[in-house]
């Protein structure tokens, strides 16, 4: 909404339009708002030519964390593009630059710093390079280590002036690492959930996206629409709300729900008064999972999502989840106030904070799921898909079944399952690999599932250790196809063709999204915003 954070975000624009280096840390609780602010602030500096590049990390996107150098490089090239020659230069000299065996340094260096240094900036522009949610998939000391080595290498004084804006919670160590950069100029802005501006930004919230659903349920409140709720109820819930925007915007969705009184779900939410931040949103979150009919079932589903390697559009999800198709249908329409399902694109959990709470038995409580457990379901899900359909690349089951093996719980349906795929799938797999089906994708399963199936966790009998000595086998015969396919031809440069043909046009800002690399619309901010998560307090 135009009308929220009115305040922040003109004390944000005052920073960046400075013509220095003042870098600004956005820091704050989960739900507070960060990523909406970080990714409003893109929007406004794109809109400007002032764009350098921008990157929303995420846990449901952890995998593409180790693209973030590249990534940015990529969208450089396209805000200044008498870059891309060198980058491209870069990568053609040594291809391991976009590995993740190359350390970040060596990538910032090579693909940012040398292409950007011999550029002439006019010191009367800056620019804006917006990271945020450095906490999302990074331990502390690898997002404290990312911190410096950005606003190091970005100091130079033949580069451009490029304010950095990081967001992230207010972990300690980040907070260390942010006021030891301060001589380098880092502006610290805490979000906090009990001061006025905050309050009154989330009143107002609360009271338009009421009044949009009193108007537009005609067949509950009348025409002309009735007033609701009551003041004393609107008071409860903003108190309730306690300034968390993610409260507010999950509150709303929980109310709205199709299919289900409106006054009925605020009584829901009314009816308890709990203290504190956590414990508002651990009810809300209880409340939602309380309306399910059969809630340890879709409770498992639900913490299977949050586990999942990466989104999966519905029609993936449905294949994976083949056998309890009904069920999760059924979970996604009851639990919506929690999931994203657009017509197009993949089914995500709405929030971070979702996964916090599934993750903490206390919090959770009765809807606790072992992640364990939900890895177990996965692995089934993977291996009954593979035994009912060739091997395919660019397959869920195909890709992540070695994954979801490592980190599940050894059942005995699963060890059973495991037992039937070895024995018959698993020869298909590896015919399938020296047919020239993609041995490069098997490397790495089979050699995770090899250092699994022969782990002290795994081995209990005979038959397990029998398992073992098939994925073992076939892992030697797949490494033999690959390593004969590596020295028939040479790995293509697909980064590099990415940037090609060079453009010799002025530098400017604007990156395009349609133009992004594979992966790019979770990566950027121009893509699936906040990858799925709705902007819902600007």
């Amino acid at each position: 909404m135009d009308d929220t954070r009115v305040a922040l975000r003109e004390s944000l624009r005052l920073v960046l339009d400075q013509h220095d280096r003042t870098n600004i840390w956005l820091n704050g609780l989960a739900g507070v708002g960060k990523t909406s602010i970080a990714f409003t602030v893109a929007q406004e500096m794109k809109s400007n030519r002032r764009l350098a590049a921008s990157f929303f990390f995420s846990r449901q996107h952890a995998q593409h964390a180790t693209m973030f150098i590249p990534t940015i490089a990529y969208q450089l090239a396209l805000a200044f593009p008498r870059i891309k020659a060198d980058i491209v230069k870069a990568i053609e000299e040594d291809e391991m630059l976009l590995s993740s065996e190359k350390s970040r340094r060596d990538q910032m260096q090579e693909l940012i710093i040398k292409p950007l240094y011999p550029l002439q900036f006019s010191k009367e522009t800056s620019y804006v390079m917006v990271i945020d949610a450095l906490d999302e998939c990074f331990s502390t000391e690898e997002a404290v280590r990312l911190v410096e080595l950005l606003i190091e290498s970005l100091s130079g004084p033949h580069l451009p002036n490029i304010h950095l804006l990081f967001t992230s919670r207010p972990q300690t160590r980040i907070r260390a690492a942010m006021h030891a950069a301060m001589q380098a100029g880092v502006h610290e802005i805490p979000l906090t959930t009990g001061d006025e501006a905050t309050l009154r930004d989330v009143r107002v919230f609360l009271r338009v996206s009421l009044d949009n659903i009193r108007t537009n349920r005609p067949d509950v409140f009348g025409r002309p629409a009735v007033p609701w709720p009551s003041e004393d109820e609107f008071k409860t819930l903003v108190c309730t709300a306690g300034g968390l925007f993610v409260y507010a915007a999950l509150a709303i969705s929980f109310i709205s729900a199709a299919g289900h009184p409106p006054q009925q779900r605020l009584d829901h939410l009314l009816r308890e008064s709990p203290a504190g931040v956590n414990a508002d949103i651990n009810q809300l979150y209880r409340h939602i999972l309380a309306s399910s009919e059969n809630p340890i079932v879709h409770c498992q589903m639900l913490t299977c999502i949050t586990h999942i390697y990466r989104p999966l559009s519905l029609e993936k999800l449905q294949d994976l989840f083949s056998e309890d198709k009904e069920s999760l249908a059924v979970m996604l329409e009851v639990f919506s106030p929690v999931i994203l399902n657009p017509p197009v694109g993949n089914v995500e959990i709405y929030h971070t904070s979702l996964f916090d709470f599934m993750e903490n038995p206390r919090r959770s409580r009765q809807y606790f799921v072992d992640r364990a457990r939900a890895h177990e379901y996965l692995a089934c899900c993977c291996l009954k898909s593979l035994m009912r359909k060739s091997p395919m690349t660019n397959d869920y089951a195909f890709d992540r079944w070695h994954y979801h093996l490592s980190l599940a719980y050894p059942s005995n349906e699963l060890r059973n399952l495991l037992a039937l795929f070895t024995k018959k799938e698993l020869q298909c797999l590896v015919v399938f690999a020296e047919q020239g089906g993609a041995s490069s994708h098997l490397v790495g399963p089979l050699d995770s599932a090899r250092q699994t199936c022969l782990s002290s966790k795994w081995i209990k009998s005979l038959s397990d250790i029998t398992v073992g000595w098939r994925i073992a086998k076939a892992s030697r015969k797949v490494d033999k196809v690959h390593l004969n396919m590596l020295k028939s031809r040479a790995t293509p440069r697909r980064y590099a063709v990415a940037l090609s043909p060079v453009d010799t046009a002025e530098p400017s800002s604007t990156v395009d999204p349609d133009s992004q690399p594979p992966h790019a619309a979770v990566l950027v901010y121009s893509g699936e915003h906040g990858n799925g998560r709705s902007c819902f307090c600007f």
